[in-house]
């Protein structure tokens, strides 16, 4: 009887610390789950504002003033057109 109640108190035992185990480990993911919602909220939040910002910065106005400033680019007129003749070109059909 003796040894019935040793194993019956070694099983309480070993439950117990398996419970205590399983709860601290439940509430480890569970703070590791908060903190991930709330990095992927910041980043949506970061997302969102950079997609607002691409679309302010593609803005046709803004490209064209950049082409003219940056890159010296300017509209085509016909005065600044050059025609290549297919003679002068030196392309044989």
């Amino acid at each position: 009887m003796a040894r019935l109640n040793l194993l019956l108190v070694a099983m309480l035992l070993i439950s117990c610390v398996w419970l205590i185990r399983s709860s601290y480990e439940s509430r480890h993911l569970f703070v590791e789950l908060e903190k991930a919602q709330n990095r992927e909220h910041e980043l949506q939040s970061d997302r969102e504002r950079l997609q607002l910002d691409k679309r302010a910065q593609a803005t046709p106005l803004r490209v064209e003033k950049l082409a003219r400033e940056k890159l010296r680019m300017f509209s085509a007129t016909p005065a600044v057109t050059h025609y290549v003749n297919e003679a002068a070109s030196g392309v044989t059909p």
